[in-house]
């Protein structure tokens, strides 16, 4: 399993759509945005070379470092298999 933890949603949405956008759109939908566009692309690739597998967008899975915690609210919010 890999995990992938994006840190810079709110940045990237910033610079593709314009600071004062990206102020009015809370950075929870920034970063489901950005996972959104990231599952896809990703998924795009896998099939391209083959492989068959599930990818998914998970709240409540936090990654600080070498530790991995799970929030109470853990839901998986987006599954894409490819």
């Amino acid at each position: 399993m890999i995990v992938l933890k994006i840190s810079n949603a709110s940045e990237l949405v910033a610079a593709k759509l314009g600071k004062f956008l990206e102020s009015l759109t809370p950075d929870g939908l920034d970063a489901a945005t950005v996972e959104d566009v990231l599952i896809k692309k990703m998924v795009e690739n896998l099939q391209a070379e083959g492989l068959k597998g599930e990818i998914a967008a998970v709240r409540g899975l936090n990654l600080e470092g070498k530790q991995l915690t799970i929030d109470d609210g853990l839901h998986v919010r987006r599954v894409q298999t490819f």
